[in-house]
This record gives C-alpha cells, structure tokens and sequence, in this order.
C-alpha cells in the first residue's frame, strides 16, 4: 500500500480561508474545471465545467454514486445529534456533550444509549425501523453542511446530486454536485455509457487523520453495493480497454474495494468486479494498485484528508500538491461547494 512510516504531514498545504467556497455556484455546470494528466503532472483549464463534456470520448463509462443525503443533524433535548448510520432498531451517532450520556442513558424520542466508542460514536436502541428512522430525521432534522461552510443553505437539494436515490449518507458525494440533467443527456447522446454504484457516505470519509503516520489511521466501513449487471457491463468495457471514469473518491472506493475484494487478476479475461452488498473500509493511499479506475472527476479537497491521500495515490503526490498550488494561483473554489478537477 504505501510506505512505511509515511507522514502525514506530507499531504498538507496552505489554502487562504477565502478560497473555500461558501455557497454552490448557479447553474451547477458554471463551476470551473481543472484537468490534470497524471502521468506528465501537466494542468490545463476550463472556464466552465459543462466543457466537461469535451474530455468524454463515445465508449467511455461514467460511474456515478447514486447515494443521497439524508437530513442528519438532530437537535434533542438539547443535545446535537449528528446521525452517522441506520439500522433496523439502532444508530450511530457522534453527540455533542456525550460525557453527559452514559450506557442506559435515554432521550425523549425513545433513544437509549447501548455503546460508546473511544473516538466518540454513540450507538443508541430504538423501535423504530431503519426507515421509519429516516423519516423521522427528514421531518425533524437539517441536512448536514460540513462545518467549514459557514453561509446558510437554503435549498438543500443543492447538497444533493441531481441523479441521487438511494438515501443514506451524511455528506454528499460532492464531485457529482456539478452535473445538471442536460449535461448528462448530453454527455449520454455523445455515446458515453453511465453506470450507478452505492457508497453511502459516513464517517469513514470525512473522519480526520489524527494519527501521525498514515499507516496507523483506521477506515470506518460504510456501506456499498454494486449490482450484477453493473459489474459485467464495467468488466465489459474494461476487455475492451474504455475508460472507467470515477465520480467522485466514493464511487473510486466502491469500484477499487469490490475488485480487491474479489481477488482476480486486473487484466484477466473476467475482470475486477463483481456484485457485491455490505461495508468496505477502503483506505486508498500511495503505492495502491488501481484495477478498474483509469480517470477520475474530483473535487479539492481538505489537506491530510483521506481523500487528499486517494486522490495523491491515483496521480501522485507532487503532481497534485503542484496542482492544488496552481488552483490556488487560479483562484479556483475550494471543498464541497468548490470547483473540479479531472484526473485522466
């Protein structure tokens, strides 16, 4: 995977506050694209991302995560609860105040407090189903905005992807924020192939490294699916060498998780992937094999981020950091609501 003892620190770099990104730019496709060849480090620069559309070729697969923000940020009695993951009679979630919560501990909604984990999630009983949960949080909670957005959302389907339908993350998969419906039907008539995947976001993706080493930082699981005609039609295109392209470090996990778990050879006459439904915890850093993914449209993303180190594993370290510095120069947008860059 990666070196041993590899810093941390290695993945940091310096963004001016004003070039995070507050608010998500009208339309979608008006934010601004970086393209990066990740084999010269070479950048060049698109004035608008709908031009997107130019680096597609007929015969590329697009791979989407379908996966849609649910509303999981709770106020109960006088706790905030940050809702991480649902279950049939039971959640996750990180709470604020929680050294005030002990086992056996319940709040008004009929949520009892059942384990505490060191680094701060609480797990909590209740006789509600998962989706009778769900509802529950779309009714009575916010959709929750990372807490480097400081403006106010007022519509919060523009923390959602347009093709979003599987409800279950907690952050949106924000690469695909970009894409409006004509753009697709655009990029679809250009002969382009689209495909769907799962990952619903959780703490596994934005949790911070706090570990020094990138070695000793632990993945959560979240939860994938991929189905069987998918993986075929992605194995297909992968024996007759079409590009695979990644929205997004999620749908980069799901595609990666699945064909390392499935153990066959990349390049093999039956290819990476299968279906597969469950948790992964995939933790992509420099020196990962890639079997399925040949490019890659991402967002910026916060330094000594796993994401940061995904992204660094896929192009390479400097050609990234040189490439986020050049951004920077450009006064690109920053983060969730930020600008894009393709990685071919």
């Amino acid at each position: 995977m990666c070196d041993m003892q590899t810093p941390v620190s290695s993945f940091s770099y310096d963004l001016p506050e004003e070039r995070i990104a507050q608010t998500p730019v009208e339309p979608r496709d008006a934010s601004r694209l970086l393209v990066l060849d990740r084999t010269t480090g070479a950048t060049a620069h698109h004035d608008r991302f709908s031009e997107i559309i130019d680096e597609l070729h007929a015969g590329d697969v697009l791979v989407f995560n379908v996966s849609k923000v649910f509303n999981a940020r709770l106020m109960i009695d006088g706790f905030e609860v940050f809702v991480l993951k649902v279950r049939d009679g039971e959640i996750d979630a990180l709470v604020k105040g929680s050294r005030k919560l002990g086992i056996g501990s319940k709040l008004s909604v009929n949520f009892e407090v059942v384990s505490k984990s060191p680094d701060g999630v609480v797990t909590f009983r209740t006789t509600m189903t998962a989706r009778k949960l769900f509802d529950f949080c779309e009714n009575f909670g916010e959709i929750p905005t990372p807490p480097y957005v400081k403006a106010k959302l007022w519509h919060g389907d523009r923390y959602q992807t347009v093709y979003a339908e599987s409800t279950g993350s907690v952050a949106a998969p924000t690469a695909g924020l970009h894409f409006t419906p004509e753009l697709i039907e655009r990029i679809r008539s250009k002969g382009v192939q689209i495909e769907h995947v799962t990952l619903h976001v959780g703490i596994g993706t934005f949790r911070p490294v706090q570990t020094e080493h990138i070695e000793d930082h632990v993945m959560y699981a979240e939860y994938v699916e991929i189905d069987a005609g998918t993986a075929e039609r992605i194995n297909r295109a992968k024996t007759e060498s079409r590009r695979i392209i990644a929205v997004g470090t999620t749908t980069v996990r799901v595609l990666e998780g699945v064909a390392a778990r499935s153990g066959r050879p990349s390049g093999a006459e039956t290819e990476g992937l299968a279906a597969f439904t469950g948790e992964l915890n995939m933790f992509i850093t420099p020196g990962f094999r890639f079997r399925i993914v040949d490019a890659l449209l991402t967002n910026f993303h916060l330094p000594k981020s796993t994401l940061l180190m995904l992204v660094s594993a896929f192009a390479g370290r400097e050609n990234v950091l040189a490439a986020y510095q050049e951004a920077i120069e450009q006064k690109y947008r920053f983060f969730s609501f930020g600008d894009a860059m393709l990685i071919r």
